[in-house]
This record gives C-alpha cells, structure tokens and sequence, in this order.
C-alpha cells in the first residue's frame, strides 16, 4: 500500500486534512514498504501550481532585507572579537594555523574552540586582504543563508507565508541581529542546526535515507564548530525519526545508524588528525590544560559548561562555580533565567508566545495519524526548543547573552507554524481565544522588557500594550461578527486585527534590532539591545570588578580595534567612544578603568585584557615591526585578546601566552626560556592579565604569572607610547 502525505496547509482554498477526518492520510503501518516520492501535484514545495506567483519575489525581498540588516555599517565594528579575528589573520598567512585554527601564524597555540568557524573568516582575509569587511560579512551571509533555510524548512508543510513570518522572525530577533553581524561561532553554529533540522523534516516525509545522512553531516560539521553544543538537539530529533518516520522500524533504525556514522565522519576526520598528529609539531590546544582537544572537549568546553567545572576557565575550575541555582559567578539559574535583565531581551520576547502555540499545534494535530509531517514537525521544532532552553536555564558553568541566539530559528519557525494553524482556524472560537490570548501575553512581556530600559524610547511599551489590546480584542470580535452579520465583515476585521498584533508583538524586537545594528560592538562578550536596568556589572552573567568597556561596544569614529594611531588605551574606550556610551546591557556599574598595556592591575580588574584587547600606538606598532624577520613572533603577550590587538595592528605571528584565559600551561617557563634563548621572541608586552582572573584552576600562580616574574626580573623595560615592552634580546645583565 502506497502511503500519500497531502500537504497540511495548500494553497488558498485547498482542503486541510486537519479540518475534514476523511481527508487526513491513511497511518502508516510497521509492515508498510517504503513510501513513493510524491507526484508533481503533492509534491509540498517548487511545483508551479501549489506556489502563489508572489512567492519568488516575497522571497527576495526577505532575503535582500536580510542582507542589509545585517550588513548595516557593518565595519563600524571593527575587528570585533579580536581573538577570533587574530586567529582568522594568522589563517590567512598559514595552512597549518589555518588547519588547526591557531591564533598566531607561528603555531603556538589555537582558539579554545575547534576551527570550523574561522575557515570562512581566513579564506575571506586571504582572498581579500585583512579588514573589518572580509572577517564581517562571511558571518553576515551566513544569517542570510540561515533565513533563507528556515524559510524553506517553515514553507514546505505551512505554506509561503508562514515561511516567510518565520524567516523575518529570526531576522528581527535582537541577539540574531547581534551574531549574524559578529565574529564569533554562534553565526555557523545556528546556520548549521537550522540545516539539519531541514533535513531531519525532509526525511520525516518520505523517509529518503540521504536527508538524514545530509543531517548528521550537518552535525559533524557543528560539532566542529562549537563541539558538543551541536549535539544538545540530537536526542529530540532521534527520538521523533524513530516514532514519526513513514517507513518500518527496522529501516528507521538503519537510516538513524547511518545519520550517525556520517556525523562522526564528518566531525571526527580533523579531531583524529589532531589527536594523532605529534604534540611537538602541532600548536597547542587551547582551553585544555593537557594539550588534549579530548579534554577540551568533555571538559572545558563540554560538559563543564554543565556542572560549572571548567578546569582553566575565567571562575577557575571551582566545581558548581556557575551558580548551580543558588547564583554564583554565572548568574542565578533556573527555569526564569532567560527572562531575567541579563538574558531577557536577547530572545525572550516571543518565547512566551512559542511555548503557547507549540501546545496549540500539538492539540489541534493529536489526532493525526503516527506519520504526519506537521505534527512531526512540531514534535522537532518544540523539541529542539525546550531542550535548549532547560539547558540554557540550568546550566552551571560559563553562560553569555549571546548563546540565545541558538533559540531564535525554533522560537521563529514555532511561532510562525502555530500562527497559522490557528489562523486557518480562526472562524472557531477557541481558535480566536488562543491567538488573541496569544497576542496579549506577547504584548504585555514586550512591555515589561521595554520597561527595564526606562528613558528609551518611553512611548513604545505603552504603544505595544495599547495596539496589543486592540489586537486581541479584535480577534475575539472577528467571531462574532462572522457569526451575527456575514463571514466577510468578520474576516476583514481579523485582518486588521492580525495585523496590529503582529505590530504589536515585534515592535520590542524591531527596536532593539534597531538599536543593535546602529551600535559598534567589540569585545569577547557583547549585548543586543539599549541599556538595561538591573543587568550592570554583569558579563553573561558572570558578576565582575574592573570589567571591560559598556555593554562590550565601542564607540564609533575610531579605526578598528589594534589599529589605532593615538596611545595605547584601556579597552573600550578607544576614539569615539562616548558615541557608544548608554547602550549597551552590563554597563552601569561604576568600574574602575581596566589598566592598559604597561600598565600593573590587580588581578580582579584585569578583565579588561582577558574580555577586550587594547588600543595600539603608531610607537608600538613600529617597534614591533623593526627587524620583524628576524623572529619567529614579534613579541609575546599575556593573554590572547592582548596578544590579538598586536597581531592585528602589525599582521605579524604574536604568541599568546596562556590562551584565551592567561591560565592555559603554554607554553611553560621551561619552553619560553628556550625560545628567547634561541632568539624566537623580540619582544614581551608588559601588563595583560597576569596569569589569568584566578589562575587554572583557581591557583594564585599560574604559568603565564611565572613568566611574567622572569621577564620582569631579567630583561630591559621601555616605554614606548603608553605600551612596556620588555626587549628579550636585552637581558640585564
């Protein structure tokens, strides 16, 4: 027996198997041969005589309005996170650094992160020299790439509307605005998990074994680029293939085997080639503390994320470090995390309304049969959606606003599914009394977020209560006009309805979209959105002294971070800066300044080095660079941001001592003692972290501190600009 699947929603006019039982497709059984490929006419997506002729052109103008807001000014931010951009420069001068994602041409030591992410960015340098532009837009085209998909996935059971309301949802989402004009891992990583679960659902409607192979690929490929995060959605996904799929369990099982074995090829191939290659000729890892990428992985990276146990991290390794429920140096978890001051505007807005519409979806589809391919596709939106959340609302370990941007896709794809199941539905009263109840909430929430940033933009929460009111109270009428005085009169009364709460719903996050898009950020950790009461003093979450500049933005005015022509200065607060001042989140506090480069801070408001990296003087640039051939790196510097902001102001290899964190052994007394012996390092940069916010593992002494003791106490110090630099070849005595 030949098992069809209608499409849910058609085109105007089309029966939905839902509304009319003897339309809904037959279940499939246990013993059912595998299903045919559906005809020109069922098939759900690019047939001429299912797709309005507006189809092509609405898509186009998403993509293109895509494009420029993520594309807007875009080099204002400069090099942005410039650990990643250092990394992406010294790809572009080597293969190796470039394999391994090392953060200096010279291999000494790479990101705390696999390398997937930093290919895009170092072919881009490579190809078109290194600036602002070619690290930025590679991200950018992937976050019209990722609307692009989710449009696809959204469309093909939901119809083009819902396709394109998803689509400008993710777009609109402030901290989707925010990292898809970043150079951090999160643009890939969400590109890629929005491509599996494209292909999980294309599996879930014929059971083509390819589409599931395509979706473990997509998974390698993500655990590449932010390890085991990649894998957080897996066990949903499995666990719907294996209930939902139109084929027999016996296959489905075969199918998910293979899935998984293509993941683990095509994650696995560069973790065994870095694992067998000999440690002595390969950089270190960074963010293990036993040069292992394993280690890396479960630990730092994986699954101390979890449990707050991050041997090497900024909190030191302390086991329950991250808070565990109780608060701590992650901020508070649990199950309202997400909403808190920190976290809330990033993605919060319609996260009430997602949850609501996954329980409305679920109940009017409960009575469809095993495999149909909207339930399902509610069971792996909604799965990879609570999931993420329960994940991100508990975990205990190093937490930052910008994770969230894993949410956006499934909060946008269940919102706009849901809104359009129910809106097909609307002429039923409850039906009406989940969108406008809907409504309502989305509108209410968008208020108390609008609120916590009082003196912005004032009018708009009363506005989004206001239209959200009417909006409601709209869709509620709509029924009974219907009802009373004639189908029409109604339907056109839920248009407008349905239009100001659409308004109402997204007028927070296009503002803050707004916002975020017309302010530069720099820095390791960065905030959508306008300064927000209760969230000052914080970075992710975690509570600092001394921190880096506002909100993790610069001003704008200035040339990119590492380039700049006037003294070294402390972080954020480089030319132009007061332009950015009272918009970023974490910014109240009255900090210290964090001390500059030559400059000797204490070790609890030396974040500015760890988060930040520093302003580069015409001097010290000039410096670095005299008889640079001569040396295998230029200088050295405690720290990678420190490191970074050098590298990127001479394009020359600076080691990085300690990593990411100052905290990481590499390379230890012993070796950088050879290396100056040998005549490798030019220079040391005085000041930086100093080892580290704690040390590894919370040790008062660490690695990078012995080394800087050493230099100290046996090398020439000079000034140059505001920058202390400590001439290796100089000893003395």
């Amino acid at each position: 027996m030949t098992t069809h699947h209608p499409r849910l929603t058609g085109p105007a006019g089309s029966p939905d198997p839902a509304e009319d039982p003897a339309l809904a497709p037959e279940p499939a059984t246990e013993t059912d041969p595998p299903p045919e490929a559906p005809t020109a006419s069922e098939a759900p997506e690019d047939s001429p005589p299912t797709s309005p002729r507006w189809t092509r052109p609405a898509l186009t103008a998403l993509l293109l309005a895509s494009a420029v807001l993520f594309l807007w000014d875009l080099g204002a931010s400069g090099y942005a996170n410039q650990f990643y951009s250092a990394a992406a420069q010294a790809g572009s001068a080597s293969w190796k650094a470039l394999f391994f994602g090392s953060s200096d041409a010279a291999n000494s030591i790479t990101v705390d992160k696999p390398p997937a992410a930093l290919w895009p960015m170092a072919l881009s340098v490579r190809l078109f020299g290194l600036s602002s532009w070619s690290i930025l837009v590679p991200e950018a085209l992937m976050g019209v790439a990722t609307v692009g998909v989710l449009y696809a996935a959204v469309r093909r059971r939901f119809g083009v509307g819902a396709g394109l309301f998803a689509g400008a949802l993710l777009a609109l989402t402030p901290v989707a605005a925010l990292m898809f004009r970043f150079n951090n891992p999160d643009a890939l990583l969400c590109l890629l998990m929005v491509c599996a679960v494209y292909g999980v659902l294309r599996a879930l409607e014929d059971a083509r074994t390819k589409w599931l192979v395509l979706a473990g690929v997509c998974f390698g490929l993500a655990f590449l680029t932010k390890t085991l995060q990649a894998w957080l959605i897996l066990p949903p996904l499995v666990v719907v293939y294996a209930v939902c799929a139109p084929t027999p369990l016996r296959r489905r099982i075969g199918q998910l085997l293979l899935g998984g074995l293509a993941m683990v090829v095509s994650g696995g191939w560069w973790v065994a080639i870095v694992e067998l290659w000999p440690a002595g000729s390969r950089p270190y890892i960074g963010g293990s503390q036993s040069n292992s990428f394993l280690e890396l992985t479960f630990g730092y990276n994986g699954l101390g994320r979890i449990s707050g146990n991050e041997a090497g991290s900024v909190g030191g390794g302390r086991p329950g470090g991250g808070g565990g429920g109780g608060g701590g140096s992650w901020g508070d978890t649990g199950i309202t995390r997400l909403f808190t001051s920190d976290m809330g505007g990033q993605i919060s807005w319609l996260l009430p309304a997602a949850f609501l519409l996954l329980v409305a979806g679920l109940v009017v589809l409960r009575r469809a049969g095993r495999t149909d391919a909207g339930r399902a596709a509610f069971l792996v939106w909604g799965g990879a959606l609570l999931i993420t959340f329960a994940t991100f609302s508990f975990m205990s370990g190093i937490f930052h606003q910008y994770y969230n941007v894993a949410l956006a896709p499934y909060i946008a794809a269940l919102v706009a599914m849901g809104a359009t199941l129910l809106w097909r539905r609307r002429d039923r009263t409850a039906a009406a009394l989940v969108l406008a109840g809907t409504v309502a909430v989305t509108a209410a929430w968008a208020y108390v977020l609008l609120a916590r940033s009082p003196h912005w933009l004032p009018w708009l929460r009363w506005s989004v209560v206001a239209v959200g009111a009417v909006a409601a109270l709209g869709l509620l009428l709509s029924v009974r006009l219907s009802r009373r005085t004639g189908r029409r009169t109604g339907q056109r009364l839920a248009v407008v309805a349905a239009g100001l709460g659409v308004a109402a719903g997204l007028g927070g996050p296009v503002a803050y979209a707004a916002n975020t898009v017309g302010t530069p950020h720099t820095g390791s950790i960065v905030t959508a959105g306008p300064k927000v009461e209760g969230a000052g003093g914080r970075h992710g979450g975690m509570i600092i002294i001394g921190g880096p500049g506002p909100g993790g933005k610069a001003g704008r005015g200035g040339p990119p971070p590492g380039q700049g022509q006037g003294p070294a200065q402390a972080p954020g607060q480089g030319p132009g800066h007061s332009r950015g001042q009272g918009q970023g989140q974490g910014q109240q506090g009255n900090h210290p300044a964090t001390p500059g480069p030559g400059e000797r801070g204490g070790r609890h408001n030396a974040l500015g080095g760890l988060l930040n990296g520093q302003q580069v003087s015409a001097k010290a640039k000039a410096a670095l660079r005299q008889n640079a051939a001569d040396y295998t790196w230029a200088a050295a510097a405690i720290g990678s941001q420190n490191a970074a902001s050098y590298q990127l102001a001479t394009q020359l290899p600076v080691m990085p001592i300690g990593g990411f964190n100052g905290s990481d052994p590499s390379p230890t007394l012993e070796q950088f003692k050879e290396y100056v012996r040998q005549g490798k390092i030019h220079y040391f940069v005085g000041g930086g972290t100093g080892g580290g916010f704690f040390g590894a593992k919370g040790a008062e002494k660490s690695t990078s501190s012995d080394i800087t003791s050493w230099v100290e106490k046996n090398f020439k110090k000079a000034t140059v600009g505001s920058t202390t630099l400590y001439d290796l070849t100089r000893p003395v005595s």
